[in-house]
Order: C-alpha cells, then sequence, then structure tokens
C-alpha cells in the first residue's frame, strides 16, 4: 500500500508544480510571486518531480511557442508531424533541451519574464540530479514493495513527465471530444480529468 501512495503523491504534487508553476505562472503569467516564493517554488517542483525535473524556463517558452504554433511544423509537440507518440516526445525532449540550454534562437516574445534560475536548474537538471532521484525511487520500492506487481509502478516514477506529457499532447489532440470547434485538434479526454487533476497541461 506504501508504494501505491507513494506513486499517487508523485502524480499529483508533480501535477501541481508542472500547472500551478511553470504552466499557469511561468507560461502564461496568470499571477505574480515575489522572489522567494518563486524560488520555493522551483526548489519544490525539483522535489515533487524529481528524476523528472522540468525547468519553469525551458518548459515556458517551449509552451508559448506551442500555443502560438499550435498543429503546425513549428508546434513543439503536435501528433500531426511523428508517425507514433515516442518520436513525437524524443522531438519534444529535444527541442526542449535546446530552448533550455540556449542551444537555438527564440523570439523575444516566447522568453519575456519567463522565470529562470541558471544554477539551480543545472544542477536539478544534471544527470547526478537524475541518478540521484532514481536511486532514491529504487531504495524506497526495496524498502516498502510487498508484492511483485507494485515493481510495474516504479517506471511510472522514472517518466512520470514524459507519461503527462503523452497524455495531454498526444492522445487529447487525437482521441476525445471537443464542446465548440477549436482552432486547432485539441480535445477532452474526459468531462473531468482527474488523471491529470482537473488542468490542462498542453
Amino acid at each position: 500500500m506504501s508504494i501505491v501512495i507513494f506513486i499517487i503523491v508523485l502524480w499529483y504534487t508533480g501535477l501541481f508544480f508542472q500547472t500551478f508553476f511553470l504552466h499557469r505562472y511561468a507560461a502564461h503569467q496568470t499571477f505574480t510571486m515575489s522572489k522567494l516564493t518563486e524560488r520555493i517554488c522551483f526548489f519544490l517542483t525539483w522535489v515533487f518531480q524529481g528524476s523528472n525535473y522540468l525547468s519553469a524556463y525551458g518548459y515556458g517558452v517551449m509552451h508559448r511557442m506551442h500555443h502560438a504554433y499550435a498543429d503546425t511544423d513549428q508546434d513543439p509537440h503536435s501528433p500531426k508531424y511523428d508517425a507514433n507518440l515516442f518520436s513525437m516526445m524524443w522531438r519534444t525532449k529535444n527541442i526542449y533541451q535546446d530552448i533550455n540550454k540556449k542551444r537555438i534562437a527564440v523570439a523575444d516574445k516566447f522568453t519575456k519574464n519567463v522565470p529562470q534560475w541558471k544554477s539551480f536548474d543545472t544542477f536539478a537538471s544534471s544527470k547526478f540530479s537524475r541518478l540521484s532521484w532514481a536511486v532514491f525511487y529504487i531504495v524506497f520500492f526495496i524498502s516498502f514493495a510487498t508484492a511483485w506487481w507494485q515493481w510495474l509502478l516504479l517506471p511510472i516514477a522514472f517518466f512520470m513527465a514524459p507519461i503527462h506529457g503523452v497524455i495531454i499532447n498526444w492522445f487529447a489532440h487525437i482521441y476525445g471530444y471537443v464542446n465548440f470547434k477549436v482552432s486547432d485538434t485539441s480535445k477532452n479526454l474526459l468531462p473531468f480529468d482527474f488523471f491529470n487533476d482537473g488542468r490542462r497541461l498542453s
């Protein structure tokens, strides 16, 4: 039971900071916060996303590009341009990293006021950080798993952020329903999306 609770906590706390901090604050700036509160959110995002940590800068810029170029060939993650969900997520990963490490030129309108804590991002996104979290997850499972099937949940801990991305950016753009006509292919999967904390991540 401890393993199931652990995965549920990781799932929903990770979602919360992705939607509250990365999505609503970093990308859309629907509210403001002090520099101290912002730094606390950076830290808590790292704690609860763990090995799946997403930079506010990389996520925020990429998400703005997604809205600006939805379902065109410049969209960072439109399923229209990939043969399967794995190729879409691999392309998304590469674009995210290029943005986050500033390896590509990005228009000022996409970077304006997006929060960035370079030194912390460098640490939180490092192989050392991600592998340390992975070791922690494995040790936790060794300590608390009481049945073989609980080990099937371990990959969810390792790949939680990509799983969230696949649900929203692949399945919710191919399947589902719409209540009214929109200019892109985004759809609702459920009347209330309790799997994604009732929030839209795309």
